[in-house]
């Protein structure tokens, strides 16, 4: 269905960037004027959120592919009544 070396491609850019993301936030943190104790407090509510945000994503994706799921269900059911349908129709 999907392109492997395409999706990991993606991935592998995504993973970069997020890498590049956490040095520059880490630097930025480090260079900031303040004191030790509000970079902590910054640091952990980039982490948090870092987190909500793949949680979002991942259930998102489950909750799609379990979508796809029960329709591709609803698909195979109606086609297996129809078949059914049309057969004992023949049959008469």
């Amino acid at each position: 269905m999907y392109n492997n070396d395409e999706n990991a491609i993606y991935i592998m850019f995504n993973g970069a960037c997020v890498v590049g993301a956490l040095a520059l936030l880490t630097l930025s943190l480090y260079l900031a004027p303040v004191d030790l104790s509000t970079k902590g407090y910054w640091g952990m509510g980039v982490v948090l959120l870092m987190g909500s945000l793949v949680n979002l994503v991942k259930y998102r994706t489950d909750q799609r592919r379990s979508s796809e799921t029960i329709a591709k269900l609803e698909t195979a059911k109606n086609e297996k009544l129809l078949k059914d349908y049309v057969s004992k129709e023949d049959e008469v």
